[in-house]
């Protein structure tokens, strides 16, 4: 009896521990955006983003999601002071759809749903706009005489 209160005594305390150092996650406002446009922001705000990680190659750099970020864990000086002004960036430059002969995401995946529709609605307003242009050129048609 006393060997499993002991056992039951340390399992508890063992994921005290480990659940001691996870605290509430802080939500990533750079996540889901493109690093041409979190590198602007970034450079507003007076820091640097570094490139901490960079998946797939069928994006140019600018076009490329960032998938997290985190501030830089770094310290330097003589005093150890935290660097303050670097946000380290992870990338994701795989398509936003997989094709047969480009990496991405499937198009079954919520990511690749998404990015599906968001072409498709593109496509449709590029086409309501193209008719109306169209519709803006042509001449009138002549009136019937009665």
């Amino acid at each position: 009896m006393r060997k499993s209160i002991v056992f039951a005594a340390s399992a508890v305390a063992t994921v005290a521990m480990a659940s001691a150092g996870t605290g509430v996650a802080a939500a990533d406002s750079y996540a889901g955006q493109k690093y041409s446009d979190v590198s602007s922001a970034l450079s507003s705000a007076g820091k640097k983003g570094v490139i901490a990680t960079r998946t797939g190659d069928a994006l140019d750099t600018g076009d490329c999601v960032v998938t997290y970020s985190e501030q830089a864990p770094w310290i330097k000086g003589d005093d150890f002071a935290p660097v303050t002004d670097t946000v380290l960036l992870f990338l994701n430059c795989n398509a936003t759809v997989a094709t047969a002969t480009t990496p991405g995401n499937s198009a079954a995946s919520p990511e690749g749903q998404a990015a599906l529709l968001a072409a498709k609605q593109a496509a449709e307003q590029e086409a309501a706009t193209a008719l109306a242009n169209q519709n803006q050129m042509a001449p009138a048609a002549p009136k019937a005489k009665h």
